[in-house]
């Protein structure tokens, strides 16, 4: 038998939130967070990057997605609440799709030219 994995109470799961993951909410069982993006090809590029880090790590959030948005729910189906699983698929949804290049590197970034722009970054 598989071990049970603790599920966080509200109160601990808004403590974790507000100090590591600032833009992610609770609501109604499910940690949440809206990206926002210029557009359709930027949506289908952040939807395929988070199934590629759900995929990796075989936990798979709900997703629902517009013109220029993607909310991320996370919650453990088999645990039936958050669990410790939620908040790193989180923290690393949050590292890669907020990633951008620093000023010292050679990668320039998404020009500031509104034909290009990608996510409309927090």
């Amino acid at each position: 038998m598989a071990n049970k994995e603790r599920v966080f109470n509200e109160e601990e799961i808004n403590e974790k939130l507000n100090g590591v993951l600032v833009h992610w909410y609770y609501e109604r069982g499910w940690i949440r967070r809206k990206y926002k993006t210029s557009g359709w090809k930027s949506t289908l590029m952040v939807v395929n990057t988070i199934g590629h880090l759900a995929e990796v790590a075989w936990h798979h959030p709900d997703l629902a997605i517009s013109y220029a948005f993607v909310i991320v729910k996370l919650q453990n189906h088999a645990a039936k609440g958050i669990t410790e699983k939620d908040f790193l698929l989180a923290q690393e949804i949050e590292r890669v799709i907020q990633w951008q290049p620093g000023e010292e590197g050679i990668l320039d970034g998404t020009p500031e030219d509104p034909r290009f722009k990608y996510i409309k970054y927090d």
